[in-house]
């Protein structure tokens, strides 16, 4: 498998390209070639996990140095919460290459946000072990720390609009799931969020955490009047 593309969409070439092959290993892949557990991507994908911590809270304590540690910590885990890395994965593509066992295919496997967010982090990982710090940073500056301020709004954005609503007096805040469509293994939920009655907002995704919380940052939207 050429992992050229991958290299260019992430803007960085592995000196060593193993640790890339690594990275992108499910342990479903493992199991059905009956390789070894070191060969699939868990260890690397801890390894990355923390590279992703340090580098996210090196780059929030630089750039808002008037924020308290508790604001600081917030809006972090709305950027490496995993709902959050699997969106990031799937502008870059990673779920085309990722290497998994037949069985985890066809459930969708490459497609799952745990699966694609782990791998996600397996590459930071393998990005650090290839050439150090600096540039598992620059990667993870350009890829997840970006676009924070409307990113935060929608990953907290059920939090959001329940202080809007309650700080505002405007009504009783409800969701409603509206239907669901799909296979089993890739369901996609709908959901409605109305305050006083009136529906505010939609949102579609492939949980019912997900669709809320789009319903939900639809609704802020509309209240703030944009």
């Amino acid at each position: 498998m050429s992992l050229d593309g991958l290299q260019k969409k992430i803007g960085y070439r592995f000196r060593d390209e193993s640790l890339l092959l690594l990275a992108l290993t499910h342990s479903s892949y493992v199991n059905e070639h009956g390789l070894s557990h070191e060969d699939c991507n868990e260890r690397i994908e801890y390894l990355g996990d923390a590279v992703l911590e340090l580098a996210s809270s090196d780059y929030l304590y630089r750039h808002y140095p008037h924020e308290s540690e508790g604001e600081m910590t917030k809006i972090r885990a709305s950027l490496v919460c995993e709902q959050a890395l699997a969106e990031v994965a799937r502008e870059i593509g990673v779920g085309e290459y990722m290497r998994m066992g037949r069985g985890e295919i066809a459930s969708g496997g490459s497609d799952r946000d745990s699966s694609i967010s782990d791998t996600l982090e397996s590459i930071i990982g393998a990005i650090y072990l290839d050439s150090g710090f600096t540039n598992a940073k620059e990667f993870v500056d350009r890829f997840v720390m970006r676009d924070i301020e409307t990113r935060h709004l929608f990953y907290d954005s059920k939090t959001i609009l329940q202080e809007m609503v309650q700080g505002q007096a405007l009504g009783e805040l409800r969701y409603e799931l509206t239907g669901s469509s799909g296979p089993d293994h890739d369901r996609v939920f709908s959901t409605e969020v109305s305050v006083g009655g009136k529906v505010l907002g939609s949102g579609s995704g492939r949980s019912k955490k997900l669709s809320e919380q789009k319903a939900a940052y639809e609704a802020i939207l509309r209240l703030k009047g944009r």
